[in-house]
């Protein structure tokens, strides 16, 4: 597996309207782009070659309003581009880390996803992001 770069450190929050006023109020940052994922609403603030992702749910059973309630807001995940998401599943696989899923899943942006499951990484959810070539 070849990982090109930190792709993006995932926050989870309440309202990315009203978080990224943190980074765009405070620091010289700005909010460069938004996506929806199925219930999930992102909202990415570049910072150099990666970038800071601003994660809620729309719904409130969605899975980060859950992740919220239990957790709070904060960061959620670090996610690391490869050049080949389901190769790095298989390799993962064969050394037998779990993964939260047996498929990569569509992500932000375009991308094909996959998580490693944070009991195997320390309590820390890692990402695997494929972008489409045009990212």
């Amino acid at each position: 597996m070849k990982i090109k770069r930190l792709a993006h450190i995932g926050i989870a929050v309440k309202d990315v309207d009203e978080v990224a006023k943190v980074y765009t109020e405070y620091l010289p940052l700005g909010l460069d782009s938004r996506d929806t994922v199925g219930e999930l609403l992102t909202g990415f603030i570049p910072v150099g070659d990666t970038s800071i992702e601003l994660v809620m749910s729309t719904t409130e059973d969605g899975v980060m309003s859950k992740y919220i309630a239990k957790k709070g807001e904060g960061v959620h995940h670090i996610a690391f581009e490869v050049e080949d998401v389901a190769a790095a599943m298989a390799e993962l696989k064969a050394k037998g880390v779990p993964l939260t899923s047996d498929e990569p899943r569509p992500g932000a942006h375009g991308a094909k996803v996959a998580f490693l499951h944070p009991k195997a990484t320390h309590g820390v959810l890692i990402e695997l992001c494929e972008y489409p070539e045009k990212h």
